[in-house]
Order: C-alpha cells, then structure tokens, then sequence
C-alpha cells in the first residue's frame, strides 16, 4: 500500500507533507492562516472539507504539498521564517522535486510568503494569496478599535517576536511594503467582505506597489455569492508558471 502522506517534527513543530500517486515533479508549501494546525495525525488541511478538496485536487495533478504548524499564530515572525525554509530545504532533500516551488498562503500566512519571496526569490515559482494580511502594522492600528481583540493581538505578537521590546515600537519598525522588491508572480483572491483582512487595506496597496516595480500582479475581488473553484483556478496558475524549469 502507498503512503499518501507522512508527518515529522523540525523544532519541535509538526509538518506534513502530502504525496501523490503520479508525481508531476512540482512541489506547493501552504502557509495558513490565524486557524491553522498541525499535530501527529492531522491538520485544518485534512480536516476543513473545502481545504482537504483542494489538497486532494491538487495530488490529483501530481503536485506534491507540504505546510507546517509554524508555531500557531506567528504573525510572520523571524523564527517562522526561518521554519519555512528549514522545511523546504527538508523537503528538497527528502523528495525528488523541481526546486523552484509555488506558495499558496492564507491570511497571516502570506507575511511569512512575502519574506520568503524576498529571500528565496529564485526558488519562488509563483505565489498565490488568500484573504492576505499583507500590513500588520495597519492590522495592529485597525484593532484597536476592538479592545477584547487588541488584547489578544498584543499577547500573540509579544509571544510570536519573543521580544521585550515596546509592541508600539516594534510595530512602528515593521518593514513596510515600500520594502518588498521581489518579482515573483502573484496571484491573488479576496473576498470582498466577511473577512478579517479587508482588501483595501492590504491586497490594494500592495497590487500598487507591484505595479510600481513592474512586478506580475492579479488581484480578483470575490463576493461570498459567487461560485468560485480554487482547484480549478490554482491549477491552472500554477501550470502557466511551469514553462521553465
């Protein structure tokens, strides 16, 4: 009997990666979102009907996938960057892959993409972002409006940077997107509302400052109403950006 997936441990943190039954030769790390997990037996990937369809569509075109637990709400920290590429590299060494991977990443997970694409940049084969937090220090500013939630924010972020240094400073030394100079292809769908990142605040400013250095750039602006098939359209994103190898 085939194994379909396997689980393992780098720093303490589970990892998955997912096989399929006829390599395609490419590889998609996930980087999730506030909600994501990963334990022993499981993860919201497996779990989330929705997810585990896009997962299995995905092994159904022979893409292998592999994400991490990242250490729960990271908030695109240093130590979940470097995570990220310690996983990669973990990956490459395990499996038969094209180095040059795609990203799918969700939420709070695409401020870790963003950092990989800056420092993997040639590895990158294309990103794809869901709902992205793109600004925490605009997302930091917005929930202060809510003093239950800016609360928890401030505790996670404090636990997330390991620091003792003032939350106010650290956040007002964020790196901006003015910063951000890698040109991978991006990709990305985002729901118009019922989310926790509105996209005028983050998908919006940062398909600007792509424009501004002439990187590839599509956002899709979604209704909760209108039928969408991520399968469908990851796939074919992903298959247009495998002409090179």
């Amino acid at each position: 009997m085939s194994i379909d997936k396997r689980t393992f441990q780098i720093d303490n943190q589970w990892n998955i990666i997912h096989l399929p039954e006829q390599p395609n030769g490419f590889a998609v790390m996930i980087i999730g979102d506030c909600s994501h997990y990963v334990d022993e037996h499981t993860s919201l990937w497996k779990q989330n009907t929705e997810r585990a369809n896009l997962i299995q569509s995905l092994k159904n075109q022979g893409y292998t996938i592999f994400y991490s637990n990242l250490y729960g709400r990271h908030w695109g920290s240093p130590k979940a960057v470097i995570l990220s590429k310690r996983l990669y590299h973990y990956v490459m060494k395990h499996e038969i892959l094209n180095p040059n991977i795609h990203l799918i990443a969700e939420g709070m997970g695409s401020l870790v993409a963003l950092r990989l694409m800056e420092d993997m940049e040639k590895n990158i084969r294309s990103a794809l972002f869901i709902n992205p937090c793109i600004d925490l220090q605009h997302h930091f500013n917005h929930e202060r409006q809510n003093r239950l939630f800016f609360k928890r924010l401030i505790r996670e972020i404090i636990s997330a940077y390991n620091t003792e240094e003032d939350i106010e400073y650290l956040m007002n030394n964020l790196p901006s997107t003015e910063h951000l100079k890698a040109t991978t292809p991006v990709q990305i769908w985002h729901a118009a509302r019922g989310v926790a990142f509105n996209f005028k605040d983050h998908s919006r400013p940062y398909e600007k400052r792509r424009q501004e250095i002439a990187a590839p750039i599509s956002l899709s602006i979604h209704v909760p109403e209108a039928t969408f098939n991520p399968a469908r359209a990851f796939q074919e994103y992903f298959k247009n950006h495998e002409k090179v190898l």
